[in-house]
């Protein structure tokens, strides 16, 4: 298992073969009773700008408190397999954090700390959250185990000086993006007109529910049974291959990227002139010296005729594993991170939106840019499916979609046919889901 571990104040901790280490035995010390380890999701430009992030802040809840931390910010590529892992052997952290989009799939594992009623109110109750976040907590009816921290939505980043360049106005529609990342597309001198994170399994799933839904299409019934297959979803994939497949206007090294933040370098350095990603992708971009005023935002288009999503209720979510000793003291950390002013700075620094009522986001002062945001959460999201298959869809749809951008970069051709049978071999692939 791949995990960066890094120290948070004056703690620090080495992993040990098992994961036997990561909480607390009963009968242990005070000490150890009063510590808990918190495996963080990547969520800033890179692990060590996590960890510059987040010690001061748990440095300021072990003086508040008296308990310790041990921090480990994991990769998205390895969170998901690290997850189920320590579910299945029922040896994990305290405190962890997970992408919303797998909380009904993890809460399906029963291994998370429930939060009822009574947990509800020691973290400040329930009518604190935004009502779109906290129904990504888990299935619909069921007692929730996991608790919104941070929020995200898709977006289309363009940059102001190339479309400017070009007498280009950012995109309303799926016809008109393909129309200005050709005219901004020169293959000679490596610049393409948008940037993708092709060999990234989430993102990749991401756009395929992106795509279908603007197509009219949906990968699971109502019964919770997989379609990948439906005409939607096949539209929807294969107009998102076809950027690199057909159209020409993505760099077919892109195959390669695994991590979003090698396609934010790229749009950020002038390489890519759009770039699909979510709200969080403001920080890596500065990160890599791109300042706001370079790039606007506006909602990822669909084709003409086509239903106008552009995003999903993205986001961060923080469970308990139920196999903690110290579920106190786990509680106590996830009340001051989820506490107005925890939101506010953790927010501001990922450039994400805060999931309290309450709290303005404020990771920009650019007004303009901050309605945009708004205005995709309210007006182009769509929520995935609440079923325990979307980790299976994940993974599985996921990696067809890399397989196709894979096969597209080494010149491969891509028919309908083709998006059909890669996606027919996923939904296969869902056994007892289906």
């Amino acid at each position: 298992m791949k995990i960066r571990i890094l120290t948070a104040g004056i703690t620090a901790i080495v992993l040990a073969a098992s994961l036997t280490s990561c909480s607390s035995e009963p009968g242990g010390t005070d000490a150890e009773v009063k510590t808990i380890t918190y495996w963080a999701s990547n969520q800033g430009a890179s692990l060590d700008n996590d960890a510059e992030i987040l010690k001061p802040e748990i440095a300021k809840f072990e003086k508040q408190t008296g308990i310790k931390v041990k921090l480990e910010v994991v990769p998205w590529s390895d969170l998901t397999n690290n997850t189920l892992a320590a579910a299945v052997s029922g040896q994990g952290p305290d405190v962890i954090n997970i992408g919303n989009t797998n909380a009904v799939t993890f809460q399906s594992t029963g291994a998370f700390f429930p939060f009822d009623d009574a947990a509800l109110d020691k973290i400040g109750g329930k009518d604190r959250f935004i009502k779109s976040s906290f129904a990504t907590t888990g299935a619909e009816g069921q007692t929730p185990t996991s608790i919104p921290l941070y929020s995200q939505v898709y977006g289309l980043y363009y940059n102001k000086k190339a479309f400017a360049d070009k007498g280009l106005t950012p995109p309303a529609t799926w016809e008109e993006l393909v129309s200005a990342a050709t005219a901004l597309t020169d293959a000679s001198t490596g610049k393409y007109g948008i940037v993708i994170p092709g060999g990234t399994v989430n993102a990749s799933m991401h756009m395929a529910f992106i795509f279908g839904a603007q197509n009219g299409g949906s990968a699971f019934d109502k019964a919770g049974k997989p379609t990948f297959t439906s005409d939607g979803m096949v539209a929807g994939v294969k107009q998102y291959v076809d950027l690199l497949a057909t159209d020409k206007v993505v760099n077919p090294s892109v195959a390669q990227y695994t991590e979003g933040a090698q396609a934010a370098g790229d749009f950020a350095r002038g390489d890519a002139a759009m770039y699909m990603a979510q709200t969080s992708s403001g920080n890596v971009l500065a990160q890599n010296g791109m300042t706001e005023d370079q790039y606007g935002v506006v909602p990822i288009p669909a084709p003409v005729g086509g239903d106008k999503i552009g995003s999903f209720v993205a986001g961060t979510n923080i469970s308990i594993f139920k196999s903690s000793k110290n579920v106190d003291a786990a509680l106590e950390f996830v009340k001051f991170l989820t506490s107005d002013e925890e939101q506010a700075i953790l927010n501001k620094a990922y450039t994400s939106l805060p999931v309290v009522t309450g709290v303005e986001g404020r990771f920009t002062e650019d007004t303009e840019l901050l309605n945009t945001w708004t205005e995709i959460l309210t007006d182009f999201s769509k929520p995935l499916p609440l079923v325990p298959g979307v980790q299976a869809f994940q993974a599985n749809v996921g990696g067809a979609v890399v397989s196709l951008i894979a096969q597209a970069a080494t010149g491969g051709t891509i028919t309908t046919d083709t998006v059909r049978k890669a996606l027919d071999e996923a939904e296969q692939k869902m056994g007892s889901t289906k």
